[in-house]
């Protein structure tokens, strides 16, 4: 009995432990994010203060849309046109964004997608933390 205990709690600790599935983690990517943190290549770590301009998302199917938005006391943002697309590819068992501008082309790969956190490493070895942005008038 104490083997079959010990065996399923093993079972179930690997199990809480696994990586989210990238198909998971697509489902999670769209809205409003909130930059925390950047940890560079040399394990140095840049910290943001909170503030107003967030990076947005939207996904649809296997593409999506970033732009910055500015969040306004009334819950509603303020943006303009100006958005960079990208595409979800799966590979490797992570999920990865690919961008492609005139100017640039990068991908980025997320690292973990919750409801509440978003982490991504790019292409320069930076990985970026954002938490889910709460409107200014919300109290949940």
């Amino acid at each position: 009995m104490k083997n079959t205990t010990t065996f399923l709690l093993l079972i179930l600790f690997s199990f809480s432990c696994a990586k989210e599935s990238p198909e998971a983690q697509i489902k999670k990517l769209t809205g409003y994010w909130e930059i925390v943190n950047v940890k560079l290549p040399d394990g140095s770590m840049k910290e943001f203060n909170p503030g107003i301009t967030l990076d947005y998302i939207n996904v649809t199917g296997d593409q999506g849309i970033r732009k910055k938005v500015t969040a306004q006391l009334d819950g509603s943002f303020l943006t303009n046109d100006s958005a960079e697309k990208f595409s979800l590819k799966i590979e490797n068992d992570s999920l990865r964004l690919y961008y492609e501008t005139p100017f640039h082309k990068w991908h980025e790969t997320v690292l973990k997608a919750k409801d509440s956190i978003l982490v991504v490493q790019n292409s320069d070895h930076k990985i970026y933390t954002y938490k889910k942005f709460r409107k200014f008038n919300s109290y949940e």
